[in-house]
């Protein structure tokens, strides 16, 4: 064998050369290093682990670093890895690493809403025809982050948004995460999570077909959303203060601005969050 100076005994068993003979104990600590490798290279696929840690909403707890490695700027991020990293997403939804991809599309302002920009996220996970931004695997869920120019605008329109959203829902109901308000709404093929956060409206959209779910959409759309929030924070004007909650009506208000559907689109359309 090359590398490996061998002699034999009389009896013709082989007999290795001082360099390479091994004490017990080396021996058995060579074969627990193997065994630690094995299980390394064993750990290609995430089995789901939706105990990873949930950051803070303290605003001094969460950092999101700008390009340059300062301040984060007060706009929202053009890409949406930062707010949540693909294989974050992966491991929460069980999936093979290194599979799942974030495609990030930047909407445009709506001056008749006071909404300034708006951020669609789209995160799917490796289908048949994977290669990447251009990946059309199956979409493991959607967030639309709209932000507005005051935290009054924010309100308003989730308000009018949600309301939308109940009409044609098989039923919603309102929670709150962290001490964010929200609404849940459940369709046949979907469920949403619609929340307003500061100066911005967020909202979650999980499909009842998304691959890799082990919990309830009640329990996967806020447990998303606590780990979203944080990293919006810093990026939100220091001034912006959410509004004491108010609780969506049955119908918006007569002569306020029209209902805004909330789905994260194949591109932009404006109007939407």
């Amino acid at each position: 064998m090359a590398g490996c100076s061998v002699r034999r005994t009389r009896s013709g068993a082989p007999l290795l050369s001082p360099a390479t003979r091994l004490r017990p104990g080396r021996v058995a600590l060579l074969a627990g290093a193997a065994l630690l490798t094995g299980m390394i290279s064993g750990c290609g696929i995430a089995s789901g682990d939706p105990g990873i840690a949930v950051p803070t909403f303290a605003a001094e707890e969460s950092t999101v670093a700008g390009a340059d490695g300062g301040p984060p700027p007060i706009a929202l991020p053009t890409d949406c890895a930062r707010l949540m990293d693909p294989e974050q997403a992966g491991a929460l939804f069980g999936q093979v690493l290194g599979s799942v991809s974030v495609q990030s599309v930047r909407g445009v302002a709506e001056p008749a809403v006071n909404r300034t920009e708006r951020t669609a996220c789209t995160y799917r996970a490796g289908g048949q025809a994977f290669d990447g931004a251009g990946n059309r695997g199956p979409v493991l869920y959607q967030l639309n982050i709209g932000r507005y120019g005051d935290a009054a605008s924010a309100t308003r329109q989730w308000q009018f948004n949600t309301n939308a959203e109940r009409s044609n829902a098989i039923a919603s109901r309102d929670i709150t995460v962290g001490n964010v308000p929200g609404v849940l709404i459940e369709r046949p093929d979907e469920t949403t999570l619609a929340l307003v956060y500061g100066v911005d409206t967020l909202t979650f959209v999980l499909p009842v077909a998304a691959p890799g779910q082990n919990r309830s959409a009640a329990e996967t759309l806020p447990d998303l959303a606590q780990r979203i929030i944080p990293a919006l924070t810093p990026t939100q004007p220091p001034t912006a203060e959410p509004p004491p909650p108010a609780t969506p009506s049955a119908t918006p208000p007569a002569g306020g601005p029209a209902p805004q559907a909330n789905r994260a689109p194949a591109g932009d359309v404006p109007g939407t969050t």
